[in-house]
């Protein structure tokens, strides 16, 4: 299956094309999950685990991906009153996040449902710069794969691992600032399967439609941006990386 990001890690390649796979052939997936983070069937359940854990019940400013998969993720956060970051997709503005709040929501009588979707959001939100965000309780990544030891894979633009060593290098997330993922029960693989490299950011927690998962990780979490990582179209097609670079 050829996508946009294929060839980077071949391991990585195997396993996502394997995991798309078992989505479709098991019925698991909404829409074509090929080449994206994979919507889930009962993806609202696995929010609703997520929504019980303490660690989202003391968090009152979270982060979170655009993707599908996480709209009831999305959905939940503002439903509990807390500030919601998402991630501009690509990251092709200088103000990578948008910023919802269901009081400024509620302002533009847009419904709550209708935000979480991305492209709502990135309409009736408020796009801001790292400068202008708050520190992050909570940060929410999508995955294709994940291992019970921390291990991640995206669909393998490297897009989450930008997002959160960018938020790190500018004191947005901590050391201890939990990395969560929702996914589908086939989505958790065997440790063995997810290699981990340099720039790649452990999972603290894998929350599933029927379990909770405490990786307990031993992976190193980076702690910022690894320049020798980054692609070349990855420099032009993201403007903030330019920007930080030339600063540096």
């Amino acid at each position: 299956m050829k996508t946009d990001w294929i060839g980077y890690h071949q391991n990585k390649d195997l396993l996502r094309t394997k995991i798309w796979s078992l989505l479709k052939q098991q019925a698991a997936s909404i829409g074509d999950c090929f080449g994206h983070i994979p919507n889930f069937v009962n993806a609202d359940m696995a929010a609703d685990n997520l929504a019980n854990l303490p660690i989202w019940q003391q968090a009152k400013t979270i982060k979170c991906n655009p993707d599908s998969a996480q709209i009831p993720v999305r959905m939940r956060a503002l439903q509990d009153g807390k500030l919601l970051y998402m991630a501009v997709p690509r990251l092709t503005d200088d103000r990578c996040f948008v910023e919802l709040t269901a009081a400024d929501l509620q302002r533009q009588n847009v419904s709550i449902a209708e935000s979480a979707i991305a492209r709502k959001a990135l309409a009736c939100g408020k796009l801001v710069s790292f400068a202008e965000m708050e520190p992050i309780d909570l940060a929410i990544v999508g995955c294709v794969a994940a291992g019970r030891s921390g291990g991640r894979t995206g669909k393998g633009a490297g897009f989450a691992d930008l997002e959160l060593a960018m938020l790190k290098e500018f004191g947005l997330v901590q050391i201890d600032t939990p990395i969560v993922t929702t996914v589908h029960p086939l989505q958790v693989v065997a440790d063995s399967r997810l290699p981990m490299q340099p720039h790649d950011w452990p999972l603290d927690w894998i929350v599933t439609t029927e379990e909770v998962i405490e990786t307990n990780t031993s992976y190193p979490r980076p702690t910022g941006l690894n320049w020798d990582s980054l692609r070349s179209e990855q420099l032009a097609q993201i403007p903030i990386l330019r920007k930080k670079l030339k600063d540096a």
